[in-house]
């Protein structure tokens, strides 16, 4: 039988995989000139995503809703005891099993002991703590908003290149701030993920093809849609090529790629020091973050639509335009409603491993389900085959492994026995609702 920590892996790699395919067929969907490809106009709506993915992460919240009638008729129904039996039947009755504490007891209460000693919180997040999920939100927030501006002067191979880096800025963020022990063998495992991850990347930069359409430009992807020649500020991006012409306008977009994932750690490592600190489901802080990033991205689209939508009809913030593509067209709004199901068990499923594992190994996982993706993109006609590709993904497989203890590391590292406070997960789950 699978194991848990398996079983939480598994759902967040495949709800993953498919929530990164499904807005990937969101963005390839044609929405006006679809007869002519050469001024076809495609579903180009980041905001809109931002704010399905948190819709998805609030329908959590329905889940935590249904399993709290459940737990409540379930003790409804379990505590009407006679006073009478409670007086006739005592531990010396044969053929009688008195329940323990453990089997009545709140599953708010059942964290292990140890030595007289709690392994986990023993503090509910209620009351104003509850906004304490607001940070890594916000944090979530910022980590897509400045790789979406990276994206705009970086390629997208390179962009997907340097998002490996989250790992390094995780496992530093869990020593000092978690103040978690790893082991070379993990400094080492982390260097082998964000050397896979960088082979991909470059792969994809060595095979990248720009592809003539007419008056616009192509990737071999079929993502990058470029007029003859589109004035971005202080360089001109001409359709001959998907590259930017002035490197010191892709080296801001490699920096702020780069700096995205510092927010994007800084999200794993504060959920992770939450969750150590305060006991709380993990459905329920998917819809908390859920809710929070509703009112700050709905907040942000009406503030930004009549500050720069309004002057820029079409652009990312005209929110009617893009309103107008989502109702309109079939593949889109289905694909949304999935995206929204997928984004929900892949933050459940994410916050899981949190706190079972840890966060450093939270996005590790994370990092490997390019593997998978790469796989699906491949059976779909997206992309194309790569020896360099298999052999930077051969390595990202690898690290993952040796961070997760699932192979053994080099020789010349010493692997220490686990301590009892190391093999214990973070917080102990309550296992009838996983």
């Amino acid at each position: 039988m699978i194991g848990k920590t398996q079983f939480l892996v598994t759902g967040m790699l495949i709800s993953g995989v498919a929530n990164t395919i499904l807005n990937k067929l969101q963005d390839i969907q044609c929405v006006a000139n679809c007869d002519d490809p050469n001024t076809a106009e495609y579903f180009e709506q980041p905001v809109w995503q931002t704010l399905n993915m948190f819709i998805g992460e609030t329908m959590c919240f329905i889940v935590v809703y249904i399993i709290l009638l459940w737990d409540y008729q379930k003790e409804k129904r379990a505590s009407y005891t006679p006073l009478e039996a409670e007086a006739i039947i005592t531990n010396n009755d044969p053929g009688i099993v008195i329940s323990t504490d453990s089997d009545s007891r709140d599953s708010r209460d059942s964290t292990i002991k140890i030595n007289d000693e709690y392994l986990g919180p023993d503090e509910d997040l209620t009351g104003w703590k509850i906004f304490l999920f607001w940070i890594p939100t916000i944090c979530d927030i910022m980590g897509t908003t400045l790789m979406n501006v990276g994206l705009i002067y970086t390629s997208a191979s390179v962009y997907q290149m340097l998002r490996g880096a989250v790992v390094l800025f995780t496992g530093t963020f869990s020593v000092l701030f978690l103040r978690r022990r790893l082991l070379p063998y993990h400094w080492f495992s982390l260097f082998l993920v964000v050397l896979g991850v960088s082979i991909v990347g470059m792969s994809s930069v060595l095979k990248s093809t720009p592809v003539e359409n007419g008056g616009q430009s192509q990737n071999i992807n079929g993502t990058l849609k470029l007029n003859d020649e589109i004035d971005t500020g202080s360089t001109l991006i001409n359709s001959s090529t998907e590259y930017i012409s002035d490197k010191s306008d892709a080296i801001f977009g490699i920096f702020f790629v780069l700096f995205a994932q510092i927010f994007t750690a800084a999200q794993f490592v504060i959920e992770e020091r939450i969750m150590e600190r305060y006991r709380i489901k993990p459905m329920r802080a998917v819809g908390l973050e859920g809710i929070f990033g509703l009112i700050t991205v709905i907040s942000g689209m009406i503030i930004l639509y009549f500050l720069v939508g309004t002057s820029h009809p079409g652009g990312y913030f005209d929110i009617p335009v893009g309103f107008n593509q989502i109702i309109s067209y079939k593949q889109i709004w289905i694909a949304g409603i999935s995206i929204c199901f997928s984004i929900a068990f892949f933050n459940f499923f994410g916050l899981s491993v949190t706190r079972t594992i840890s966060a450093t190994a939270r996005s590790t996982i994370d990092t490997s389900r390019i593997v998978f993706i790469w796989l699906v993109s491949l059976s779909l006609g997206w992309e194309t085959f790569s020896w360099l590709q298999v052999f930077g993904f051969i390595i990202l497989i690898y690290g993952t492994f040796i961070f997760n203890n699932v192979v053994s590391p080099p020789l010349c590292f010493t692997v220490p026995p686990p301590q009892v406070n190391e093999i214990q997960p973070l917080l102990i789950e309550d296992h009838e609702h996983i």
